[in-house]
């Protein structure tokens, strides 16, 4: 396994190119199911969920090719083989259910089975089924897998009610409904960027939405939809764990593709703790105004508020911050594992449920940490640039999932940081 060094080197300075986002993207590729016309995808990431999504489709009878060093995304489902996405792939990926709405839409069955993911609380899928359901859909649960069968006729429009915000589940629906008769009213759907991303590939594929970016969404069935050329929208989370970099370590990076509306409110807060945040022709700048960061308070929330995903990089930033700071945890249950290991680094962090108080240090020191997950194991390595000496973070296996990279994209600004292979304990 891979072990990452950083070790604190000052201030950054230079520019980030940010990638695609891969949640829009996982999202965007099982659309290709609507359709046996090409959709192809540009601003494509570079990671390992992506290379699952590939496999899964690729199951199922899709063709998908990879172009330009992996950046744009070629797909075409002209001639499905089968309509059963297997344990043994879906069990590495949640968004891998994202293939049941199209697949029962387009040819009126699917099996999928449940899937399993990252280790953070309970994430079922039944508001996904609920949606099918309303649609029409008959489901059968057995054997770990959902059996899905959708009327004579196919799916029909109906209102749906989503008793909670889930982005997965708006996104089943959406790409259920542009091809159900009738019309569809998703209510309390996701905002998300990559919800609006998907509604405009929708659209650019032909098919009749509204009011995508609202908690309301109507859709107009159509009989089919054609191919499509589409850029993946700026990853919001890659984004702002970047923007964090020159917010840790001083100077200035400019993050290229970055846009305000993608992360406001987490733009407010760093205003808040004194980091300036410039818009410009290319993205974003971001620059520490000066000396100490202020102590600000953080409540996770879903889109447009603060999103649960930058919490762990927005705790490392706070570990040396002026004052007191509060993160309070909504979305998630289980999401402070990091707060332990940002503690050997000289980190003081209390832990209570969904609360973390954070007391600012003036300085953290270098230590052998360990990622937890994703988001955990970027905001170590952001704590690690800022530390005195040297921090070794194991367990880098989490990062490839959702950070194309990362050791070439820091080392841009001025980062001293390398990824190894890890020396065996008995060699």
């Amino acid at each position: 396994m891979d072990q990452i060094i950083v070790r604190g080197n000052g201030p950054l300075k230079g520019e980030i190119p940010i990638a695609g986002a891969k949640n829009a993207c996982l999202a965007l590729m099982p659309a290709t199911l609507l359709t046996d016309q090409p959709l192809t995808l540009t601003n494509a990431p570079r990671l390992s969920d992506i290379r699952t999504m590939t496999a899964l489709l690729q199951s199922l009878g899709a063709e998908v090719a990879s172009l330009q060093d992996g950046q744009v995304l070629a797909l075409s489902s002209h001639d499905l083989t089968s309509h059963r996405a297997d344990y043994d792939i879906v069990r590495k990926m949640r968004a891998s259910i994202l293939v049941l709405g199209p697949m029962l839409a387009r040819d009126g069955h699917a099996e999928v089975s449940l899937p399993g993911g990252c280790a953070i609380g309970a994430r079922p899928v039944d508001l996904h089924l609920r949606a099918l359901e309303a649609m029409g859909a008959e489901l059968d649960l057995r054997e770990g897998y959902v059996h899905a069968k959708a009327p004579s006729g196919g799916l029909r429009g109906a209102v749906i009610d989503f008793p909670l915000v889930s982005v997965g589940a708006t996104e089943n629906a959406l790409m259920a409904a542009t091809l159900a008769r009738g019309t569809t009213v998703i209510n309390n759907a996701a905002r998300e960027p990559e919800i609006v991303d998907l509604a405009e590939c929708l659209r650019r594929m032909g098919a009749q939405i509204e009011g995508e970016g609202t908690s309301t969404i109507t859709v107009e069935g159509v009989q089919a939809l054609g191919g499509a050329t589409h850029p993946v929208v700026t990853d919001r989370i890659e984004l702002g764990t970047y923007m964090l970099a020159p917010a840790i370590c001083g100077g200035e990076v400019e993050c290229l593709g970055g846009r305000i509306d993608l992360v406001a409110a987490f733009c407010e807060k760093l205003d808040e703790a004194g980091i300036e945040v410039v818009e410009t022709a290319r993205g974003l700048k971001v620059a520490r105004k000066n000396g100490r960061i202020r102590a600000v308070d953080v409540v996770t929330e879903p889109f447009p508020g603060f999103p649960t995903d930058l919490q762990a990089q927005m705790m490392a930033l706070l570990c040396t911050a002026e004052g007191t700071s509060v993160l309070e945890e909504k979305i998630f249950e289980n999401r402070f594992m990091h707060a332990p290991e940002l503690a050997r680094m000289g980190a003081r962090i209390e832990v209570h449920g969904g609360h973390a108080t954070v007391h600012g240090v003036e300085k953290l020191r270098g230590a052998p940490v360990m990622a937890t997950d994703l988001r955990a194991s970027v905001s170590l390595i952001l704590a690690g640039l800022a530390a005195e000496g040297e921090t070794i973070v194991s367990r880098v296996y989490h990062l490839d999932r959702g950070y194309e990279k990362v050791v070439r994209k820091l080392r841009g600004v001025g980062a001293d940081i390398e990824r190894i292979k890890e020396v065996p304990a008995d060699g």
